[in-house]
């Protein structure tokens, strides 16, 4: 059929869905077990959306509807590939995935605090950066006193850890 008898109208929006957080091509989706529970109500919200759409234009319901189902289609590759990390296995002497880091920067007088977690469950706001992360990548395996070098283009950032909890 020619496309001059197509009624636009008819026409639905592909839906639009953001990417996930990145996960680079043959890395292990590590989480941790907040992580993955954060993930599976996640899940039950969109869930718990598609069956409060409100019904009375069902144009408006299949396209809302198709945006949900296209989130869920891309939560369930996250959860059904996701690696749950036991943190009380962890070795509690260095830093590994999960691991709750208190550093402290050169020329700075106040430690930061992080935690290596999945790349879903990074939220710097809440100091929790992905273990992809070129900062998490320098800490891994460290210990408490040993140094840690972020290497930037204008400069060094020089980390001492002062502590490691998980």
């Amino acid at each position: 059929m020619s496309r001059g008898f197509v009624n636009e109208d008819d026409q639905e929006e592909i839906p639009l869905v953001p990417p996930r957080a990145d996960l680079p091509q043959g890395v292990t989706n590590y989480v941790t077990q907040v992580g993955m529970d954060e993930l599976l109500q996640e899940r039950e919200d969109l869930l718990s959306e598609i069956e409060n759409l409100d019904p009375s234009n069902e144009k408006e319901k299949r396209i809302a509807t198709n945006h949900i189902h296209a989130k869920l289609q891309l939560l369930n590759n996250r959860i059904s590939s996701a690696k749950i990390i036991d943190l009380s296995q962890q070795p509690k002497d260095e830093i590994r995935f999960g691991a709750l880091v208190s550093l402290l920067e050169e020329d700075q007088k106040k430690p930061q605090r992080y935690q290596i977690v999945g790349v879903d469950e990074a939220n710097i706001s809440k100091g929790k950066i992905s273990f992809i992360s070129p900062l998490a990548r320098i800490l891994i395996n460290k210990k408490v006193g040993e140094k840690a070098i972020l290497k930037l283009a204008d400069r060094d950032r020089v980390f001492e850890i002062e502590e490691i909890n998980y």
